[in-house]
Parts: C-alpha cells; sequence; structure tokens
C-alpha cells in the first residue's frame, strides 16, 4: 500500500484538506466541497447488477477493477463505496471491499471497525432511543403517546433476538412498559441521513426532522421535541467526513457510509459523490444489489439530494446469476438480464453491461451472454477484475469512456413524479420496474400511508424494502416474472432521510446469521494477524 499522502498527491489535495488516520487512511474535511478550486466537472457512473445469488456477483470487485481500469487508460479516478456491515461480514456474504487483485486496502480494517463511522453512527441512533425512554420516564411533558414510538435501538450485527423486545422503562415492575426492537444499523436512519445529507447544516436539519413517535392527539414528535439534536451532531462530527483510502493498484477511493440496498437506499454518500465529481475525471459510484433496488433507489433518491445524474450505468451479471434465475438454464434466466437492462433504459441512463467472469464460466456461455446484449442493442464487455485487476478491466473501461463521450449529458430522469400520491408511487415502481400487474396494501400500510400524508409527507419519495433475490417479493419467483402482485405489509417515515419506507412481503430491517456463518473462520494467529475476513 501507498502512504496516503501519495492518494492524495493524485487528487491535488491541500494538506489541509485531509486528517491522516494512521498510514494507510484519511478522513476527507467538507471544506473541499466550497473551495472554488474544486468545481464539479467529473462524469458519475453507477454500477449494478442484475438480480445476485446468495454469494454475490462480484459487483463490488467490478467496481474497483473498473476504478483501476480507468486509471490505467488514462483517465483521473476514484471510487466511492459503502462501508461494510459487520453484519454480512460475519454472516452469509462476508466482507464488502471488493477481492483478488481489486480490493479496497486495507481491507481488513475496512470490513472490520474502520475509523469508527458505524459506531458513531450506532451509538448517535441509540442515544435518541435513551433520550426518548427518558423523557416518559421523567414525565413525558410531549405526552408521547408510548404506544406508538415508532423510534427503535440498533447495532451492527445480525441478530434475530432482537427484531422483537420488551423493554420496562418504569421504576416499578411493569409500570412503564412497551414493544420495541431492533434494526441492524444499515438500515438506521441515521445512516440514511448521513448518506444523504450534503453538509454540517443539512445533517442538523434532518437529525432535528426525525419523527420518533406521535402524541396522544395524533401529532407527530420530533428528535428537535427532545432536544437530541446537539448532542447526535457531535457523535457524528468525525463520521460525516468520507474516509480516502486505496485500491490494490493505488487508485483513490471513498468509503463512506453503508446503507443497505435491499432494507435501504443502498448507496455511499451523497458528500463523497460529490467530493468525488470535483477530484477526479471519473467516479465510479455502486449501487446496492440488483438494478431494482441500488439503483431504481439512486435515481428516485439519491439523485434527487445530490443532483448528480450518472453519465453512464455499468450493469454487471454473471452466467451464475442467470442460471440460477433460469433455475439451471441458461436461456430461460435471460429474461432477468434483459428487463434490468430495458429497466436502466427507462430511466434514460446510457448503459455498458460487464459480464464478470468466474473460473468455471466456459467460452461458450459468456459468448452466449454477449449474445443477449447485442439482442437489446446494449454494449458489453468481459470483466476479469479479480484475477487481473486493472488489466482485467481495461476493455470495460474503454467502453464506459466511449459511451460517455458519446453522450456526455444524457436525460437522466426518476420513474415518478414527486407529486404523485406515496400509494402511486410504489406503484410506478412495482409496475414499471418490478414488472409487477399491481400492489396490494395491507390495513396498516395504507393506514400508515394516509397518515404520512396528512401530516405533510406526501412529496417525498419511497424507498421500497423488499428481497434481492427476486424482482418480486418472493424470493422464490425467479427470472422476470409477471402478473403477480407486490404486497406492501408495513410502512415506516424516514422524515430525516427524505423518504417513506414501504416494506414488501416478509421483509426484516434485522437480518439473522446463518446455520453456519462466516464468524466460525474468523480467528487471529500467533503474530497477531486476523484472519478469515
Amino acid at each position: 500500500m501507498l502512504p496516503i499522502q501519495t492518494i492524495a498527491d493524485k487528487l491535488k489535495l491541500p494538506e489541509d484538506y485531509f486528517e491522516p488516520i494512521g498510514r494507510h487512511g484519511a478522513k476527507l474535511k467538507l471544506d473541499i466541497l466550497s473551495d472554488p478550486a474544486f468545481p464539479r466537472r467529473g462524469k458519475l457512473i453507477l454500477v449494478t447488477a442484475t438480480t445476485p445469488t446468495a454469494s454475490g456477483e462480484g459487483k463490488t470487485v467490478t467496481s474497483i477493477g473498473l476504478t483501476q481500469g480507468l486509471e490505467r487508460i488514462g483517465r483521473r479516478t476514484i471510487i466511492t463505496s459503502r462501508e461494510p456491515s459487520l453484519g454480512p461480514v460475519f454472516g452469509m456474504k462476508g466482507g464488502a471491499a471488493g477481492g483478488g487483485k481489486s480490493q479496497i486496502e486495507p481491507s481488513q480494517k475496512i470490513n472490520l471497525h474502520f475509523h469508527g463511522d458505524f459506531h458513531a453512527i450506532t451509538t448517535a441512533h441509540n442515544l435518541l432511543a435513551a433520550l426518548i425512554d427518558a423523557h416518559v420516564f421523567h414525565g413525558n411533558e410531549l405526552d408521547l403517546d408510548i404506544n406508538q414510538i415508532t423510534w427503535p435501538r440498533t447495532m451492527d450485527m445480525n441478530d434475530r433476538a432482537l427484531r422483537r423486545i420488551t423493554i420496562d422503562i418504569g421504576e416499578k415492575k411493569g409500570a412503564l412498559t412497551r414493544n420495541s426492537g431492533f434494526v441492524i444499523t444499515a438500515a438506521s436512519e441515521v445512516m440514511a441521513i448521513m448518506a444523504l445529507a450534503s453538509g454540517f447544516e443539512d445533517l442538523r436539519r434532518r437529525l432535528d426532522a426525525i419523527v420518533v413517535g406521535v402524541t396522544r392527539a395524533g401529532k407527530p414528535v420530533r428528535a428537535a421535541d427532545l432536544g437530541a439534536t446537539g448532542a447526535m451532531m457531535a457523535l457524528l462530527n468525525e463520521a460525516i467526513m468520507p474516509n480516502l483510502v486505496q485500491t490494490t493498484e493505488g487508485t483513490p477511493a471513498m468509503v463512506h457510509t453503508g446503507p443497505f440496498g435491499n432494507i435501504a437506499h443502498g448507496t455511499s454518500s451523497v458528500i463523497s459523490h460529490n467530493m468525488g465529481i470535483r477530484l477526479a475525471d471519473y467516479v465510479v459510484n455502486e449501487a446496492g444489489f440488483a438494478a431494482d433496488l441500488g439503483a431504481e433507489k439512486y435515481f428516485d433518491i439519491v439523485m434527487r439530494s445530490s443532483g448528480i445524474a450518472p453519465a453512464c450505468a455499468v450493469l454487471v451479471t454473471t452466467v451464475q446469476s442467470l442460471r440460477n434465475q433460469g433455475e439451471g438454464d441458461l436461456d430461460r434466466g435471460a429474461p432477468n438480464l434483459v428487463r434490468h437492462i430495458q429497466n436502466l433504459k427507462q430511466f434514460g441512463v446510457p448503459t455498458v453491461v460487464a459480464i464478470n467472469r468466474f473460473p468455471k464460466d466456459t467460452e461458450a456461455d459468456l459468448n452466449r451472454l454477449a449474445e443477449y446484449c447485442a439482442q437489446q442493442g446494449a454494449v458489453s464487455a468481459l470483466s476479469e477484475a479479480f484475477t487481473k485487476g486493472g488489466d482485467g478491466a481495461t476493455a470495460l473501461a474503454q467502453k464506459v469512456v466511449e459511451t460517455v463521450e458519446k453522450n456526455p449529458n444524457p436525460n437522466v430522469q426518476p420513474i415518478y413524479a414527486l407529486a404523485d400520491s406515496l400509494e402511486n408511487k410504489i406503484a410506478s415502481v412495482a409496475t414499471k420496474i418490478y414488472g409487477a400487474a399491481g400492489v396490494s396494501l395491507s390495513d396498516k400500510a395504507r393506514a400508515k400511508l394516509q397518515q404520512f400524508s396528512g401530516w405533510g409527507f406526501n412529496g417525498l419519495p419511497v424507498c421500497i424494502a423488499k428481497t434481492q433475490y427476486s424482482f418480486s417479493d418472493n424470493p422464490k419467483l425467479l427470472g422476470a416474472p409477471t402478473g403477480w402482485t407486490l404486497n406492501i405489509t408495513d410502512a415506516s417515515l424516514s422524515a430525516g432521510a427524505g423518504f417513506v419506507v414501504a416494506i414488501a412481503g416478509n421483509m426484516m430491517l434485522m437480518p439473522g446469521l446463518p446455520k453456519v456463518s462466516r464468524a466460525a473462520s474468523v480467528d487471529v494467529n500467533a503474530k497477531g494477524e486476523i484472519l478469515g475476513v
């Protein structure tokens, strides 16, 4: 790894604008955003994917490899990536810093505690939870209805036992008992707020606006009403600054915030995107899971906050992904790829398909994937970033540059208007992107959406929490299904983040560990080196 000063020099960053943390990391100061010496000039490339398998399809590896490939062909490039959650690190998927010759380093540190951002977000979230219960205990001046307190607690670990808990906040047993629960930190509204805030003052405004529950008269109660914002700001004071690190080839990388793509909006921070387009020619930004989740939420939520429309989308696909969607048959799985390509066209973004090569892929299968793309009029390129690093992604990088230069300012648009009703926004995503015939709202979900509209939040975008393994809300419904109904079972308001969450199907905001988790293979040797991450 190169010293962090060398990485900063590649971006022509003055020393006053970054604070080193150790030899290989730094925090970037928000002053960069207001310095006229760093105008917005770069192009953002949004990396997304077809529907993944449980082990993932190498979207992060491809994003890192593309970043390295762009640098190899002479473009100043930076990747903006999410910070990994400890839930997947010790759960099913493992770390999220790439792999092989396309990793973000120091990968073990990034996959574990890194610079403490996740801990700061967890603590700020739980401070607000503690202040709510303390307020109720000490007389409840705001007249909070304790049965309608909606602010949960959070922890950055997969722990299904904490999904539903009963807490007792009175001195006498049973005097003040209420039901609550935990969400994983990646699903915390504070995480979403950090990812969407444009700076310190916007962070304060968003924290103030968090709705934690309602009064007995049915009026929303906000974090500002509890006087929580200042202390939360103090806890988040350093976490709001993006982290500067590097890829395995010394290409600059920003790693910041980590909302999941299935239960949150699924991309790194707006601050890092805005810094990236000031510091580089190309910003490679990964969106979580498939294009029906991370990409849709980028266009409909994130782009509205940042004002940054992608110049190009890279759709990562694999032979195993499409075989999985076709229950073993590649041709039967191809409609999944086709729908993702067509969906990206609906947003108006030029698209390049990256065919991520795995060791067991045959030339015949790889050629079939290229044919599927050609039939849709989509440009494609093979990516071998895992085994060859930047060299394995230069062909993809060339295709991306050619696509951007051919159409440098595409007319990229969200899929719905903010003036639409919340129900119509959900229906737009369900029918236009997922391929559903319609939407069914539970009585609870419908009542909550009507309540949020009555409070004046009808103009917010929607963030649909849905399985990543299918276009539908049923993970076993594969391919590109039609004629099905999206079931919205519940809804919640993220007023600070600026969106309404619609929960589809049996979606949990606190995942659980698998029977055999990756935690079983993690250890430390006699030299103090971490193994198995």
